[in-house]
């Protein structure tokens, strides 16, 4: 035990500064996407990279959708103007759908309109996560957030084992159809008023997976979100950002 203290006091303290400070993002971070219409030659080369079909060309110039983007960058690979980058800003989460499509214009991130939400769950929030065919990388960046460097427990957030205990039920993957019953039956079982929160590309749309016959691109169709978390996985300061704005944290 002597040790354990020791090691302890040797390792000091060990939980970054979020939100009060910014996070320490890699320098291979891509955040949304920042488009400078006026720089747009309208080559359509964007729209052809994209392997999610996230990249639209509309007549106002280019969208992007970030519920559907994958992060891969290849769009802004081909963009010889360099019209299109993905930024740093890791501001991703929406309470709409709408709000996840990037055109260039101001971003300012939403402020939560759920009362109801903001009354049972603005001073905690007790999660039930249901991995619904996903790939894992949500998954260990939403259990990075129980770790020492996160500890999202400080700010009253839990994962709970069962959704009978949950305010919360957070889902990854793109509901394949082996997993749809389990999600049914998870969501049914959560005691009411009970919340969603899609987080990834593919509880969002689908990601590399829509349009298979196995999977039900996202959960939007099943049980409509509250929050959408995009990413392919999303950061961890990303996935607690928004689930902290959700909750109306001054952050």
């Amino acid at each position: 035990m002597w040790n354990s203290l020791k090691a302890r006091l040797f390792q000091g303290h060990r939980t970054g500064k979020f939100p009060a400070v910014p996070p320490t993002l890699p320098e291979r971070f891509a955040g949304r996407p920042e488009i400078v219409q006026e720089d747009c030659c309208r080559c359509g080369k964007c729209v052809d990279a994209c392997p999610v079909q996230a990249v639209e060309s509309t007549g106002n110039g280019i969208v992007i959708d970030t519920g559907k983007c994958i992060f891969c960058g290849k769009c802004a690979a081909v963009c010889d103007p360099g019209a299109l980058m993905l930024g740093k800003e890791y501001r991703l989460a929406a309470m709409s759908r709408e709000k996840l499509f990037s055109d260039g214009s101001t971003y300012l991130p939403e402020r939560p309109t759920d009362r109801e939400f903001l009354r049972f769950c603005g001073k905690s929030l007790k999660i039930r996560q249901v991995s619904a065919g996903g790939c894992a990388a949500c998954e260990l960046d939403f259990n990075v957030l129980n770790t020492l460097a996160w500890d999202m427990g400080r700010f009253g957030i839990q994962v709970v084992a069962s959704p009978r205990h949950a305010d919360c039920i957070l889902i990854t993957g793109p509901i394949s159809e082996n997993m749809l019953l389990a999600l049914k039956k998870s969501y049914d079982a959560a005691p009411r008023p009970v919340w969603v929160i899609a987080c990834g590309a593919c509880a969002i749309s689908g990601g590399i997976y829509a349009g298979s016959p196995v999977c039900h691109d996202g959960v939007e169709k099943i049980i409509k979100p509250d929050l959408y978390v995009p990413g392919c996985p999303p950061h961890p300061a990303t996935l607690l950002e928004g689930m902290l704005r959700l909750m109306g944290k001054k952050i």
